[in-house]
């Protein structure tokens, strides 16, 4: 099944589709590569090699493109399967990474194995060692990896990253970023930014006496080079909009998607998911609860936000919009564009986070969207009282949700998994 909608110039084309994986343990080196290893760099990242894919969605500006043309719609049906490797067992989102032939691959519970791409031979493997069983739901995932210079970059469960050669997989440096035991862990991957690891915490939907937050770290080191909160703190900018709730109790905003970078306004933007705990009836405050919901432009050298701009203020239906944010010129303008959980296409200037526009798929029953301010408002009874029962669409799964979109530069199509759902209850 799918759905074709035309945006303007650019095209929206929406399947419904899923992707299951499953895997093996490993832990050890296995075989070192006898070729002649090239160090990655910013140039190569910010243009690869056809053959290779770099980063979670090939290049920075999240487009998940490939330009390579040898298979098409004449000889697909001619692919066989040449061969097949089994992952580890456990929760399995990864986007593999492909570099001169040798293809990197993130398992469930910090395993890193390095496989040759042509043969299927296993060239490396790490595995990390926690303590006490794996979380079989959320901390077991791995979605993404980064490379740079001769380093494979993991961001583990147990809120570290971790540098590892990527010729052989020996540790490199493991830098502590957030306390396990306050909650806090990686699920997704980091981008790298001229030189700087930069990754999203997550981990917060537990009241605790800090926040979540985007950090950067110098890649040779792991030295953290700065932190930016995605919570507004009481006295900043942004900070009434929690009203009087202390800091501990200002939960949520975890950035579990990686981000996306582009060198012309020399900034990365990452998003974050809704507070926590989802629902204003919970939460002690009906305010917007800056900067859940929204895309933040950051500094990538200092980290300094330079805009933001929040989708749905004070969401209260874990229906975020934490999702990549994909980078289009589109009609003239230098566009970010990202679809949520509410299954609503959004356009902002990604040069000064202005609205643009909000193309919605008709599927969510729960706001209105002013089409010339991008002002939202809920529509009368969807906001949740105590024992009412209420009925709406999406449920918290939404319209769509971690898989990625893909653009085709050429067709100006965006490409997105939608799963249409609806829910009742109190």
């Amino acid at each position: 099944m799918s759905v074709q909608n035309r945006i303007s110039l650019l095209g929206l084309c929406i399947p419904i589709a899923a992707t299951v994986m499953f895997a093996t343990a490993a832990a050890t080196a296995v075989a070192a590569q006898d070729r002649e290893f090239t160090p990655v760099t910013s140039a190569m990242l910010a243009n690869p090699d056809v053959a290779d894919w770099l980063n979670w969605r090939r290049t920075l500006d999240a487009w998940g493109y490939s330009p390579l043309d040898q298979i098409n719609t004449d000889n697909v049906h001619r692919l066989q399967l040449v061969w097949a490797w089994r992952m580890e067992p456990g929760a399995s989102q990864p986007t593999p990474l492909v570099y001169d032939g040798v293809m990197y691959l993130a398992n469930p519970n910090n395993i890193i194995q390095a496989i040759d791409a042509v043969t299927g031979d296993l060239l490396w493997r790490y595995g990390r060692e926690l303590e006490g069983p794996p979380d079989p739901i959320l901390s077991s995932r791995s979605r993404s990896i980064a490379i740079y210079g001769d380093k494979i970059y993991l961001n583990a469960s147990d809120a570290h990253i971790v540098a590892l050669d990527a010729r052989t997989g020996e540790v490199a440096w493991d830098q502590t970023v957030g306390d396990k035991a306050m909650g806090y862990r990686y699920t997704s991957g980091p981008i790298v930014v001229n030189g700087n690891i930069v990754a999203g915490m997550s981990g917060c939907e537990r009241f605790k006496e800090d926040v979540c937050f985007i950090s950067a770290h110098d890649a040779d080191t792991g030295a953290e080079v700065w932190r930016t909160s995605t919570i507004a703190r009481p006295g900043d900018p942004g900070g009434d909009t929690w009203g009087d709730l202390p800091l501990e109790y200002r939960a949520g905003a975890d950035s579990w998607i990686p981000g996306s970078y582009d060198p012309e306004t020399n900034l990365t933007y990452w998003s974050t998911s809704q507070a926590k705990p989802w629902a204003r009836l919970t939460r002690g405050t009906d305010g917007d609860a800056l900067y859940s919901n929204s895309v933040l432009a950051l500094d990538p050298e200092t980290g300094e936000l330079e805009w933001y701009y929040q989708f749905v203020p004070g969401e209260t239906h874990d229906l975020d919009d934490v999702f990549e944010s994909v980078l289009i010129n589109h009609n003239g303008r230098r566009s970010l564009f990202k679809m949520g959980k509410m299954g609503i296409l959004w356009e902002i200037d990604r040069t000064n986070g202005a609205f643009v526009a909000a193309h919605d798929l008709g599927y969510q029953t729960l706001i209105d969207v002013d089409p010339q301010t991008g002002e939202v408002t809920y529509r009368p009874g969807m906001i949740p009282q105590a024992g009412v029962e209420l009925e709406f669409c999406p449920d918290f799964r939404g319209i769509r949700n971690w898989p990625a979109s893909a653009y085709h530069p050429e067709t100006q199509a965006l490409y997105i998994p939608i799963h249409p759902t609806c829910v009742s209850g109190t």
